[in-house]
């Protein structure tokens, strides 16, 4: 009879045994393998990195997972007046959303993106498009439940993407929190930055009623070294894309590329109000859009002047492959542009 002492076996994280088998492999790339279900320990799938496991001999193996795609088609499945589906996996999907439309339900019966992706793979809405109404979902999407990663504000229209499993968004929560995930915007604001490209390094602090955000001295209340309870650092690098003038004025119009390296409610909106950049239709931060002011001093136009261009990020399930998918300015934004151009 052959048995292993017991003073010989050692108990570790699966994270540890994992590096030590694939010792070039970076620490968040083999986590990243194992939230994603790609690890196996004597033949069972171990999703937590801090497991312990005891050791040796174990097995592990690294399988190679692939995700099912959808194929949207370069221009996406309409599956709402307001929603363009872009992409769905069993680990993700990434929609193009309209102005005016939650991105997640704040309520039960709220409708959102959210909600709207729900109710189609649960079979309550089809593809708008004839060509693709009668394709059926395969059976497996018809259990996914979409979850929440990020969000755009309600009239902020683009893209932006939403979890089909929890080991999925806890994988995109954190790119989120240490930045790897890309956000690309574009915004029409009043003046000009003084500089075609630069950055915007603020600290803010949510008013008391939640609806808005102010932007506060790092230091303050209580002497140098204190810090302002709730405050958050964002960061917005932004760069002029166009300039225009309004006709019979000196006013200015610029378009403005904006990426996120941090992602704070109301961040951009915010940041550009304090730069003395306000957005065009911003009804908090644009002054001229408040409901006291006079109309005859503003562009009229319904919503703030901001849309979510780009977003990248590296897939879930499959970690080294970088994604990227890029929503096109919506009508209402092409209209103001033109009527910017033309002068009208």
């Amino acid at each position: 009879m052959t048995t292993e002492d017991s003073t010989d076996k050692t108990i570790r994280p699966l994270l540890d045994w994992l590096l030590e088998k694939y010792p070039d492999t970076p620490k968040k790339r083999a986590k990243q393998w194992i939230t994603a279900g790609r690890v196996s320990v004597n033949g069972e799938i171990v999703r937590k990195p801090n497991q312990p496991i005891t050791g040796p001999p174990i097995t592990i193996e690294l399988l190679d997972r692939q995700a099912t795609t959808l194929n949207c088609g370069p221009d996406g499945w309409q599956i709402h007046p307001r929603v363009n589906l872009l992409y769905l996996d069993t680990a993700l999907a990434i929609v193009n959303k309209g102005p005016g439309l939650l991105s997640v339900s704040a309520e039960p019966d709220d409708l959102s993106a959210l909600s709207i992706l729900a109710d189609f793979l649960a079979g309550k809405l089809r593809a708008r498009d004839r060509g693709i109404a009668g394709r059926s979902l395969p059976p497996a999407y018809r259990r996914l439940q979409p979850l929440p990663v990020h969000r755009l504000d309600q009239y902020t229209s683009g893209v932006f993407c939403m979890a089909m499993n929890p080991s999925a968004r806890e994988t995109l929560i954190e790119q989120l929190s240490s930045h790897t995930m890309h956000r690309e915007y574009v915004a029409y604001v009043e003046g000009c930055p003084s500089e075609s490209k630069g950055t915007w390094r603020n600290w803010l602090k949510q008013s008391p009623d939640g609806l808005r955000q102010l932007v506060v001295p790092k230091l303050g209340f209580g002497g140098p070294r204190s810090v302002v309870a709730d405050v958050v650092e964002a960061i917005t690098h932004y760069e002029l894309i166009a300039e225009f003038i309004v006709p019979g004025s000196r006013q200015a119009i610029t378009k403005l590329r904006l990426r996120l390296e941090t992602g704070r409610k109301h961040q951009i909106r915010a940041q550009a109000a304090h730069a003395g950049l306000p957005l065009v239709g911003d009804r908090i931060y644009n002054p001229k859009y408040h409901s006291d002011a006079p109309k005859t001093h503003r562009i009229d136009f319904p919503r703030q002047a901001l849309h979510a261009e780009v977003l990248s990020l590296e897939h879930p399930d499959k970690p080294g492959k970088r994604m990227i998918w890029t929503a096109a300015l919506p009508k209402d934004l092409q209209e103001l542009e033109a009527r910017l151009r033309d002068g009208s």
